[in-house]
């Protein structure tokens, strides 16, 4: 079992909830790691978008895994990576790229319950869906790989009918998958956090939204595990637009100073 498996395991099992910051390359990881992060994941969305292709596994998996190693070598925090659904459709080809990340050492991974076709996201069978996980912890285990496994549930990031009680029910397969922790973006309502919390034994991770309370609170509703998402790329990337086009505006640099 790595020492980086160990490390992020615990923070998830502290009082206050691992805030996580998500990078999209090297230089993201060191401003992160400067500020004093306990650990970072990637956010795929950002790093598709930091490379020319659209979220949704549009991104060959060798450029992504390019991106990871450098990420891996520029900092010594736990880096966990977000792998959508897994970048294969086969259960033995996910586990393939797992093994891969273990062995660069990669201390966890998302894998979530959709998939995007033609830029449409859907949710995933349920029944499907925990068979193939059960199938990939089942042969990492056999390997003694461990990682820390964070299954996505996009029951409320995809505003279904009932989300709260679809959320519950394939919270309840998931867990018979043996992984580490359950991931709910789009969930934001106080009620909806601490019902899940209560309904599962597994860290619960939520995801930065306007209307998410803050970390005191989410402390309080017993959440382990608090993401950023794409969200800082974003703003990033929103302000370096409104930066260029003032220079162009007022042909100087003086905006820059």
């Amino acid at each position: 079992m790595s020492a980086s498996y160990l490390h992020f395991s615990e923070l998830h099992r502290k009082n206050k909830p691992l805030l996580l910051g998500n990078v999209w390359n090297a230089q993201s990881a060191r401003v992160y790691e400067k500020a004093g992060f306990d650990a970072i994941g990637t956010s795929s969305a950002a790093v598709a978008h930091s490379l020319g292709y659209e979220d949704g596994e549009n991104m060959p998996f060798e450029d992504y895994l390019f991106i990871i190693k450098r990420i891996l070598a520029a900092t010594s925090l736990p880096v966990s990576v977000d792998m959508e659904a897994g970048f294969g459709k086969s259960a033995e080809a996910v586990v393939t790229h797992l093994q891969e990340l273990y062995r660069l050492g990669v201390a966890g991974i998302n894998i979530e319950d959709s998939v995007v076709s033609n830029g449409e996201r859907t949710i995933l069978d349920t029944e499907a869906f925990t068979h193939k996980l059960k199938s990939i912890t089942d042969a990492l285990n056999a390997e003694n790989i461990r990682l820390f496994i964070n299954v996505r549930c996009d029951a409320f990031l995809l505003n279904l009918p009932a989300a709260l009680s679809e959320a519950r029910l394939r919270i309840k397969r998931y867990e018979t998958a043996a992984i580490d922790g359950l991931f709910l973006p789009g969930i934001a309502a106080e009620k909806d956090i601490l019902d899940v919390a209560a309904a599962t034994r597994l860290p619960l991770n939520v995801m930065c939204l306007p209307q998410l309370p803050d970390f005191g609170k989410l402390e309080r509703m017993g959440v382990k595990r608090i993401s950023m998402g794409n969200f800082v790329n974003n703003k990033v990337y929103g302000q370096m637009e409104e930066l260029t086009h003032a220079i162009r505006q007022e042909q100087s640099f003086s905006s820059l100073f």
